[in-house]
Formats: structure tokens, sequence, C-alpha cells
């Protein structure tokens, strides 16, 4: 497995992750997901070591797919639930970090509802010249890589199961439609995407796409990629460059904003529609459940504005009838979320292969 091109200690963030290291991930993933096939599905990589989830935030998906990944890669694992730990009698999530460091962790996958929770535990783990790797498994509205990561294999293994790579999607047109506001998905599926030369397309109401994400975006693009610009569909006009600022040279626009769904469903190829958080929400952003879904609920019915081989993913969970129709959702012609699902075990055994590989 191609481990000779990995470099990186800990996983937090897609903002920075090259070429190369996303069809790492991809290759491993995909010599993985050939293992998890077989009848022992168990390998020896990680015999020895120590996977901690340390899981501040509830999860279904995330935190069992990475404890049966490293099952699989022959990890010991520990599992933290912050309802029943010493955190309700004042322990500090640093120094929770450090209890599990103490029983001898080699890796720690972290999820929390503030962002920046696993940085800071990586700095510490780094301050402390330690050996123990930190993997973002998702931190409030940051990013949230595996995820991202996930969706990227289950659509390139969908274009080519032998050899999944980043360069698949170039030219592509995918759209994400739903709470891109509170989304750590969207933002971590922005950078893989961008990073891929599709076209992404992002839907929603204004208040769920503001100006403030769009400020956000152009920010992080300026600091993080030259490699794209941030336009706008003509219907509704929302000019996203900087007041007075000069049109950028860059010639083909990769990221559109759209107030209206049919813009962006237009001709996509792929389209990826997000769950409404609604714990996220501190204010009354949405007049109803009802007319959100009239007007960005996925159906049949819109996906005829798409290709006719468009396929649908959700990286949930799933608002039945809300942000999809329960019968486009459960329908195995259009949706990969059941794929997804299945996807993460292999790319979260890729992910904790790739950082666990040396430390024994």
């Amino acid at each position: 497995m191609p481990t000779n091109t990995w470099n990186r200690h800990h996983i937090l963030s897609l903002a920075d992750f090259t070429t190369t290291e996303y069809d790492t991930v991809l290759q491993t993933a995909a010599s993985f997901q050939e293992v998890l096939s077989r009848r022992t599905k168990k390998v020896p990589t990680l015999q020895g070591q120590v996977v901690a989830n340390l899981f501040f935030e509830s999860s279904t998906r995330t935190r069992s797919s990475f404890e049966l990944a490293a099952k699989r890669l022959s990890a010991d694992t520990l599992n933290f639930a912050a309802a029943t730990s010493s955190m309700t009698k004042g322990e500090t999530i640093l120094d929770t970090a450090k209890t599990y460091l103490a029983m001898g962790t080699d890796i720690m996958v972290v999820r929390h509802r503030e962002a920046g929770v696993p940085n800071a535990i990586a700095a510490e783990m780094d301050r402390l010249g330690v050996r123990v790797s930190v993997l973002n498994a998702g931190d409030g509205q940051h990013e949230h890589p595996s995820q991202a990561l996930l969706d990227l294999f289950t659509i390139t293994t969908l274009i080519d199961p032998a050899s999944p790579r980043l360069e698949l999607l170039k030219g592509k047109k995918i759209a994400i439609v739903g709470d891109i506001l509170h989304s750590r998905v969207a933002r971590s599926n922005i950078w893989s995407l961008i990073a891929s030369g599709a076209e992404v397309h992002l839907a929603a109401p204004p208040t769920l796409l503001p100006k403030l994400f769009a400020e956000y975006i152009l920010e992080e693009a300026g600091v993080r990629n030259q490699d794209f610009v941030i336009s706008s569909s003509p219907t509704p006009h929302y000019p996203l460059s900087p007041e007075g600022a000069p049109p950028s040279p860059l010639p083909t626009p990769q990221l559109f904003l759209h107030w209206q769904l049919e813009p962006a469903l237009q001709n996509a190829d792929f389209v990826m529609t997000l769950r409404l958080q609604k714990e996220r929400m501190t204010a009354h952003l949405l007049p109803s459940l009802r007319e959100y879904h009239q007007l960005f609920g996925i159906t049949r019915t819109k996906l005829q504005l798409c290709k006719p081989n468009v396929k649908v993913l959700h990286p949930g969970p799933v608002n039945r009838g809300v942000e999809i129709s329960s019968d486009l959702m459960d329908d195995p012609e259009f949706s990969l979320i059941q794929s997804q699902v299945t996807s993460g075990v292999a790319v979260r055994m890729a992910l904790l292969y790739l950082i666990g590989s040396g430390k024994v």
C-alpha cells in the first residue's frame, strides 16, 4: 500500500491537502475495500496499537465506522463517552486526552461540537513530544475530513472501481444543497472537490448561505488555494468579489453560489444534500420544513434537471421528506447513501493505517 508518499502526522483539515495525498487515501482505501470483501476481513496492520475514539459529541455512523475500521486493522480500541466520563466532574478536555495518552493511546479520533478542539489536542500532543496522531472526526462548524474523503471515494469508485483517483472528477458538476452555513461536511467537501477540478454549485436559502459564508470562502481561497475563484449564478445576481476589487484574472470559476435550486441542479452529475442542523440554529432561519422541502428538497421530479445518470449523496442522519424524499433515498438507481456508509469503513481504515504506520 502506498505509504512512501505520506508524511502527514495528524489529519485535521482538507484545506491544505495535496493531490498526491488525496490519491494516496483513495488508493489505500481501494486496497482495504478489497480486504473487506474477503471472508476474513481482518488484517494485522495496526496490531499492538491503541485507537481511542474521543467523541465529545453524539454520533452513530462516524463513531461506529472508526471503531470497526480500527478493529479490522487489529488495533485495540477505547471508546469515550462524555456523559459518563470525568468531564461531568470538571475534568478538562486536554486532561482527558492526557489520561488516554497515559493509557498508551497511539491514535486519537476526536469529535467535538466546538471548532478547533482536535487541533488543540494535536498541539498538546506535539508540545509533549509524543508520537500520538490526532484525526478530526468533526469539529463544530469547521470540518469533517473523513466524511468528505469517503464521499470522494464513493464517487470516484463509481466512475472507476479499479483505480479511484482525484482527476476523475475534473469538469464534473456537483451540487451541494442544504444547510451549508452550519455544515462542516460542506466545508471539507468544498476543498476536496475544488482540488479535483470539479465545478461545485452550492444551493440554499439566503439564511443558510449568507454573505458571511461567501466571505469566509473568499478568505480561505486567497490563503489556501490560488487555483479557483468564486462566482455566482446570474439569477439571482450575488457579487462575491470584494467591493471595488478588479476582476479576477483566473479564467474558469469553480465555485458557484445559488439562492435557488434549479441553476445548481441543471446538468449536475452528482447532488450532495445536507441535513438541516436544527440543533445548531440559534435563530428562526426557515419559515417551515414543508416550505424548505418544496423549494430545496431533492425529489425525482427535481432530478430531471440533472444529467440522466445523476447520483444523490447524503452524509446522514437524514430527515426523510425534508432534505430528500423518502422514496428517492431508498432507490438504488439514484441513491449512493448506503454506499457512503460502506465506503466509510474502508476510508477510515486507510486514514488510520496511513497515520499509524511506523508507530510500532
